[in-house]
């Protein structure tokens, strides 16, 4: 059969967050033997990329897209109508037996081209991409034009009359079924990692130094990411052990830069470092020296309805971790001793800190082990392409046999 995957991500290299899985995806397309279509960004080496992964690359170059460029929410808006103008055009040579949609921003684009086309239409929603900013300042995203969104965004499916419905997260499963989706047709996925990059090592587990404790963080720094949580946390381990060491993987956004600039104006003399930018395949190497890792995320109905890829790599490594309670991953994980779960508060989430550096190494090699093996039978990305990809085809042979 023959698919289209829309996106308004870069497909290569991936830019971070919920990106990363459309590679995979696209590997076990072509593994079933299909023909995949890749409408997104451009990618840098086109030709490189399509002779890699076995796809047709279909580069949107009517603007630069990404989480980084300049007016991008702007850009966001705008991208559905263009997207759906020039998946349409490519399908007037190329008909596709069904769309997936990666994202809310995309799916808007799917649901445009699902009445234009007759095309089944597969929606993955890796995170209520609208809630995120529930806690951004109010003049950035006023409350009345965010309430609109987010109830446009969740109405999509229904809306639209989707075919099926990927979620990453039972909590966002079920808000969109509140609003008005059959919950039969949604499949929740969850939310991937690489097993190979992310892997645990008993050597470099144990090489680890507990003396300075390294409290590590990786991801795209936004304004969720790092907030008050964040600072609070690092305020209050540094009460208790000055010689702690915070590292933080990824580029130094405004969000990165206005933490640290908290801190020094608090007079902190915590040891921080910043990588810049790394490379995906490049992140787990700066992680796996660290004690323990941070997800300090503040309290949305976004981030509840997130499966946060760090925190299952983190468990990939087998480094145990703090985060704040997020349902979608308390959800899964509220056995799972190396994750200590607390509230959306800096200075209980710095006591937790505080209370891995006090465990036993033993015990935390013990727990990263068992949390190591449990991500990799459950979350290792060949196993959730699977099961996205299996919708994908059923969706588009009902298609079939009712035209027939």
């Amino acid at each position: 059969m023959r698919f289209a995957l829309l996106t308004h991500e870069p497909f290569y290299p991936p830019s971070g967050g919920g990106s990363a899985e459309a590679l995979y995806l696209a590997r076990e397309f072509v593994r079933r033997g299909h023909e995949l279509h890749v409408f997104s960004p451009p990618a840098a080496d086109s030709a490189a990329v399509e002779r890699d992964f076995g796809v047709r690359l279909h580069g949107f170059t009517r603007w630069e897209m990404g989480r980084y460029t300049r007016w991008r929410n702007l850009k966001y808006l705008l991208f559905p109508a263009f997207l759906a103008r020039m998946v349409a055009e490519a399908a007037k040579r190329v008909p596709f037996d069904a769309i997936l949609a990666q994202h809310a921003i995309a799916s808007v684009a799917a649901g445009r081209l699902k009445r234009r086309l007759g095309v089944p239409v597969v929606m993955n929603f890796l995170d209520h991409l609208t809630a995120f900013m529930e806690t951004w300042p109010a003049w950035l995203m006023p409350p009345p034009v965010l309430a609109a969104l987010k109830r446009y965004e969740l109405s999509l499916p229904a809306r639209c009359d989707a075919d099926g419905v990927l979620a990453v997260s039972d909590p966002l499963m079920d808000r969109l079924v509140a609003a008005g989706y059959p919950r039969e047709r949604i499949r929740p996925i969850y939310y991937g990692y690489d097993a190979e990059l992310f892997r645990f090592d008993e050597s470099l587990a144990r090489a680890r130094p507990d003396s300075p404790p390294v409290v590590v963080m990786h991801g795209s720094f936004d304004h969720h990411h790092l907030g008050p949580n964040a600072l609070g946390a690092m305020i209050r381990v540094e009460s208790e052990r000055p010689d702690s060491v915070f590292r933080f993987v990824g580029r130094q956004t405004p969000a990165l830069s206005r933490l640290l600039a908290r801190l020094k104006a608090r007079g902190s003399r915590l040891r921080v470092e910043c990588s810049g930018f790394v490379p995906y395949r490049d992140v787990a190497g700066r992680l796996t020296s660290a004690t323990v890792g941070m997800v300090p995320y503040e309290e949305s109905t976004g981030v509840h309805c997130a499966f946060v890829a760090k925190a299952v790599e983190y468990l990939g490594l087998g480094l145990p971790q703090v985060c704040t309670r997020l349902e979608g991953l308390r959800c899964h994980f509220a056995e799972e001793p190396a994750i200590r779960f607390t509230d959306f508060s800096g200075d209980a989430l710095g006591a937790a800190i505080l209370e891995w550096l006090k465990v036993p190494r033993e015990q935390r090699l013990t727990w990263g082990r068992s949390a190591s093996d449990r991500v990799r039978r459950e979350l290792d990305w060949p196993i959730i392409a699977r099961r996205a990809v299996d919708l994908v085809e059923e969706v588009a042979a009902r298609h079939q046999t009712a035209r027939r």
